[in-house]
């Protein structure tokens, strides 16, 4: 993200959210708070295309997995939920888990965003959610979050969505580090995308059209993994019950048995790691 200024891939991930509520039938997550944080500043009318559907897809249910992820973690007592990159997520504002505190995490422009997007969609900010501000060019996430009020003794919940591809080595390493640090059951749920060399030449036409996109936003991918050599990497930093879903397996989870065709392609995973 470019320095002083807003996500705009943000934006984005935040219309498509709201034209699966939209468009799709039946929903694979369902957030009622979607079209009002996105405005109206893109249209949905390409969302049809083959390609914008699959996209729509992943976005939606990455989402919809990290939820359902932090509901297990809900169930094994933890009660500080991180949302790493958080943009226009809407969780903080519909959590119907009592007891559960939400920290939003993000870029200080971006958050200053947020703040006037919810003000305009008169979305109140609730009292067990937290914004914390962190430019991590010069602020750790540890600093950060203490800050904030979060309690390092404590189990804590990340999600850390749509933020991996766009970070350096050195940037997911520290982040992955100060998470298997935490207390036992402490757990994270991120995506990632394979080296380009892994897809199909389809999936690469695909690739290459969202990586043009997005570099033109001031915001190029960069970061890419190995399935196996990232599962070995998080094992050496104390995280255990480690899942990692490809599109056949988020497929057969989340869209079998739909009459509309509508699922994910191409190389984006979906992994849930807890801290052993």
């Amino acid at each position: 993200m470019l320095e002083a200024r807003a996500s705009r891939t943000a934006q984005r991930v935040a219309m498509r959210r709201a034209a699966h509520q939209v468009l799709d039938d039946p929903l694979v997550f369902h957030d009622p708070l979607a079209a009002a944080m996105a405005g109206e500043s893109e249209s949905i009318a390409r969302a049809h295309e083959p390609y914008s559907r699959a996209l729509r897809a992943f976005l939606a249910v990455r989402s919809r997995y990290a939820e359902d992820q932090l509901a297990r973690a809900v169930e094994r007592g933890v009660q500080q939920y991180v949302v790493l990159g958080a943009g226009l997520d809407t969780f903080a504002y519909r959590n119907s888990f009592a007891g559960l505190h939400v920290f939003e995490v993000d870029h200080p422009a971006t958050q200053e965003w947020k703040r006037a997007r919810l003000r305009e969609a008169a979305i109140a900010i609730p009292k067990n959610m937290t914004f914390a501000a962190v430019d991590f060019e010069r602020q750790s996430l540890a600093d950060g979050l203490r800050n904030a009020g979060f309690d390092r003794d404590r189990p804590a919940f990340f999600s850390w969505l749509g933020v991996t591809p766009y970070l350096s080595r050195e940037a997911f390493d520290a982040t992955a580090q100060f998470i298997g640090g935490l207390r036992a059951a402490s757990g994270v749920v991120f995506d990632y995308a394979v080296p380009r060399a892994f897809l199909s030449p389809a999936q690469q036409f695909a690739f290459d059209a969202l990586a043009a996109r997005v570099a033109r936003a001031g915001e190029p991918f960069r970061l890419f993994f190995d399935p196996a050599e990232l599962r070995s990497d998080l094992a050496r930093r104390g995280f255990q019950s480690i899942e990692d879903l490809d599109a056949d397996g988020i497929n057969a989870r989340y869209f079998a048995g739909r009459t509309d065709g509508l699922g994910v392609s191409g190389g984006g995973h979906l992994v849930c790691a807890r801290v052993s």
